[in-house]
């Protein structure tokens, strides 16, 4: 018997860009599903430019400051190199001589800031430079990822792919860092399914949802400071992961299903993982933000996790569930945010 498959139009896309910015939809698990994205901030650094286009305060040649030191930056090159901005980028060490080097080839000029000690850490001192470069060119466009409303709001067409391809979507899982990925995509869903579950996976050290700030070194999500777009009270549940946890995660995504993903894809498996499994009977959606190839030198790396002293290690028992951030011990913790301010998580009864 001779099966015959009829390829369907394929479409031409006007630029990388659009060709990359949606995720592919991948089952995991009989109710766990991956949204993998090869890069996920390609998303909204092309919306953010699109509205300001559109509303007139971006025009042609306008310079255009951010602060990133990760994949938001390299999103926003890209899409500056394709319309013709020039781009300056304030980031920090995290920029590894891969990532400076893809930068600079796409006519980003990239300044390098230090912890200057002040309030907010690196970021602080990286939002603090930005704001010097755009007082000293009054005629430049600043994004502003991490309070700019267009960077949740992009999110709309993800939320669209995931509910016309899956139907109804119990609980979903992402990495948060700006805020604008989980807050934005689950505001869409919930559009039609308010019971959505939303669960955010931050890490020790990072203040977004209440833990002492202290250096990180699971980067790509939490934050030293508090972006505008973390809406706390979207949030039902908040995991805390260390990096040996994550990176162990990371490497059977690899390991196990073949996606080659960076650690805060990881992050995000290893809590959707444990959720749909104590969930049989619930669809879940883990956001998957990056590929793996930034991360080859450093979390796919034996030597470099034995110079950091990290062995990538499961852990079988689960997440300690706790009452309180400052309860949360050093290793993977949860918590039941409960769509709470974050005053009212801090401060229970504060605002009585």
């Amino acid at each position: 018997m001779t099966t015959t498959v009829v390829a369907s139009a394929a479409k031409v896309h006007s630029s990388v860009v659009e060709a990359t910015e949606l995720p592919r939809l991948i089952r995991l698990t009989d109710n766990l599903y991956g949204a993998a994205f090869s890069l996920m901030k390609l998303l909204p650094a092309r919306y953010i430019i699109d509205q300001a286009e559109a509303a007139g305060t971006l025009l042609p040649g306008t310079p255009i400051i951010e602060t990133s030191s990760g994949t938001f930056a390299l999103g926003l090159a890209m899409v500056c190199r394709l319309r013709g901005y020039p781009l300056t980028i304030v980031g920090d060490a995290a920029i590894d001589r891969e990532l400076y080097t893809r930068l600079t080839m796409l006519g980003a000029t990239v300044e390098i800031v230090e912890d200057t000690g002040q309030p907010g850490g690196i970021q602080g001192a990286r939002l603090a430079r930005v704001e010097e470069l755009r007082q000293l060119r009054p005629d430049s466009f600043v994004p502003g990822q991490y309070d700019n409303p267009d960077n949740p709001a992009a999110y709309g067409s993800v939320a669209e792919l995931i509910g016309g391809t899956l139907g109804p979507v119990d609980c979903l899982v992402g990495p948060v860092g700006s805020g604008g990925s989980t807050g934005g995509l689950a505001a869409a869903l919930r559009l039609s399914d308010p019971t959505l579950h939303l669960v955010g996976v931050d890490t020790h050290g990072s203040i977004i949802f209440g833990t002492p700030d202290r250096p990180r070194m699971l980067r790509g999500l939490g934050s030293s400071i508090h972006p505008g777009n973390v809406r706390h009270s979207a949030y039902d549940e908040v995991h805390w992961v260390t990096a040996p946890e994550a990176f162990h995660a990371t490497h059977e995504l690899f390991r196990t299903h073949g996606l080659f993903m960076g650690p805060t894809s990881g992050a995000s498996f290893q809590v959707a993982a444990w959720w749909a499994r104590q969930n049989p009977d619930s669809t879940v959606v883990a956001v998957l933000p990056d590929e793996g190839y930034r991360y080859q030198s450093t979390v796919y790396n034996e030597t470099w996790l034995r110079e950091q002293g990290i062995t990538p290690a499961a852990n079988p028992a689960g997440p300690t569930l706790v009452d309180h951030p400052l309860d949360a011990p050093s290793t993977w913790s949860r918590l039941l945010w409960a769509r709470r301010r974050f005053d009212d998580v801090m401060v229970p009864g504060a605002h009585a």
